[in-house]
């Protein structure tokens, strides 16, 4: 087995052990640098731009420092960014012009609207006068007219006789025959004779 070289005698240095020492030479000068002494077990410490965690934490015989990297945005974000702030300023602003130039329409529509529902509203009042008034003639020249005779037909002018207006009311169906009888078929007048 002498062959392979594979000779580990106490004479040769183990290679990894070599390295482990040397790491924490280098390290120990560091530690003195940031004076980690005040540190407690198991706290971190920030200083500007390093991080020590203390050893016992982490069961290793050198305190790990990470240091803080700020990465600078490269150029082509910045401009992008500034551009679509901008652009959004932009949008902003013609978002407000519309939505501005919506409230004006709408108000205009709104007061033609109202315009439109008073001249109808103005319209129907006069026709329903109207209505009235020619009603109202007319009543008043049927009732001017009195003419022997032509009592039921009034009456049965001012009747309902349509039978399914009012169902939940009595039923009128015998007067209504009676009326309408008599409309067609007046009473006659008795004659007096003297005697």
């Amino acid at each position: 087995m002498d062959n392979f070289g594979d000779n580990f005698e106490d004479g040769d240095v183990d290679p990894a052990a070599e390295f482990l020492a040397r790491e924490q030479t280098q390290l120990a000068g560091l530690e003195d640098d940031l004076n980690t002494t005040n540190v407690p077990i198991g706290v971190t410490q920030t200083l500007s731009n390093v991080k020590l965690v203390s050893p016992k934490k982490l069961n290793t015989s050198s305190p790990i420092i990470t240091p803080k990297v700020e990465r600078e945005e490269p150029e082509k974000i910045k401009k992008w960014r500034e551009q679509q702030k901008t652009r959004l300023e932009e949008k902003d602003a013609d978002e407000e012009k519309k939505k501005e130039e919506l409230r004006q329409v709408a108000k205009k529509e709104l007061e033609e609207w109202y315009k439109i529902h008073k001249e109808q509203i103005a319209k129907t009042k006069d026709v329903n006068r109207e209505a009235a008034i020619n009603a109202e003639k007319q009543f008043v020249a049927e009732s001017d007219e009195i003419e022997p005779g032509t009592e039921w037909d009034r009456i049965s002018k001012l009747c309902d006789f349509n039978p399914k207006s009012n169902r939940a009311s009595k039923d009128v169906t015998r007067m209504r025959s009676i009326i309408l009888q008599l409309k067609q078929t007046p009473l006659k007048k008795p004659v007096l004779s003297s005697k």
